[in-house]
C-alpha cells in the first residue's frame, strides 16, 4: 500500500529498491540451507479455519520473510522512506503491505490489520518497529490477537554466519550458503483487549520469542 507522505523522488527510489533488492534476496536464500522447525504450527492454524498473526523481531525480517513468502501475509510496514522500499521487497516477493507504524499512523493501521485479518488474510508485525528500541515489544501484536481471536505465531531466526548492521535493530542478513535456523512456537492465543489480557499476551509472546531464540542458538551449538 502506498503512503502519499513520501515524495514522487522516494516513491520512485523505493520502487527501485525493491525491484534490485528482491531478485537479490531470492538468489542469496536459495544458497542457503534452511532449518525450519515448527511448520506444522502454521498448517495447524490454517486447518482450524484461523489465520497466524506472525510476531518477528525487526531485525530478523529477512529469513522470515522470504520463509513466508507467496502466501498473502498482510505486513505492516512504516510510512517513512526505508519502511516503504521493504514494503516493495514483501510485496515482490508474493505478500502485501499496510502503511504504518507504532509512532505514526499506528491505530489506523491496526484498524486496517484487523480488517484483513478477519478477511481471512495472515498479518504480520515487527514487534519492535519502526525505530525501536531493539527487542522491546510494542502492544500492536498482542491487541491484534486479542481483537480478532487468530493466534499469535511467534518466530525468530539465526544464522551460521551473516553479516550485521549497524543500525538500531542490527539487522542480520544470513551470508550465502550459510545454514539459517528458524523456530516457530506453538500458537498463542489472547484473550481479549482488556489490560490484563494484553499484559499476559505480552508476556507469554516475550517468553515464546526467548525459547525461539534459545532453540535456534542450540542449534548451531551457541547460546543466548
Amino acid at each position: 500500500m502506498p503512503t502519499d507522505r513520501l515524495t514522487p523522488s522516494q516513491r520512485f527510489k523505493s520502487s527501485l529498491i525493491g525491484a534490485i533488492a528482491a531478485p537479490t534476496i531470492s538468489a542469496l536464500c536459495r544458497t542457503i540451507t534452511w532449518k525450519v522447525e515448527g511448520i506444522q504450527h502454521f498448517d495447524d492454524i490454517i486447518r482450524s479455519g484461523r489465520v497466524p498473526i506472525f510476531a518477528v523481531w525487526h531485525g530478523r525480517i529477512l529469513p522470515a520473510i522470504w520463509v513466508f513468502r507467496n502466501r498473502g501475509v498482510v505486513v505492516m510496514a512504516s510510512e517513512n522512506f526505508d519502511g516503504q522500499w521493504i514494503a516493495r521487497i514483501i510485496e515482490r516477493l508474493g505478500n502485501r503491505t499496510v502503511a504504518g507504524s507504532t509512532s505514526r499512523g499506528g491505530a489506523r493501521a491496526l484498524i486496517a490489520m484487523k480488517h484483513e485479518v478477519e478477511q481471512g488474510h495472515p498479518a504480520a508485525l515487527a514487534l519492535d518497529g519502526p525505530r525501536g528500541p531493539a527487542r522491546v515489544a510494542q502492544p500492536g501484536a498482542v491487541w491484534l490477537a486479542g481483537a480478532t481471536g487468530n493466534p499469535l505465531l511467534p518466530i525468530h531466526s539465526e544464522a551460521s554466519r551473516s553479516w550485521t548492521t549497524s543500525s538500531w535493530d542490527r539487522t542480520q542478513v544470513p551470508k550465502p550458503f550459510s545454514t539459517v535456523a528458524l523456530a516457530i512456537h506453538p500458537p498463542i492465543f489472547v484473550s481479549g483487549t482488556e489490560p490484563q489480557h494484553l499484559e499476559q499476551g505480552g508476556a507469554a509472546l516475550s517468553e515464546a520469542l526467548t525459547a525461539c531464540e534459545a532453540r535456534t542458538l542450540a542449534i548451531f551449538g551457541r547460546s543466548s
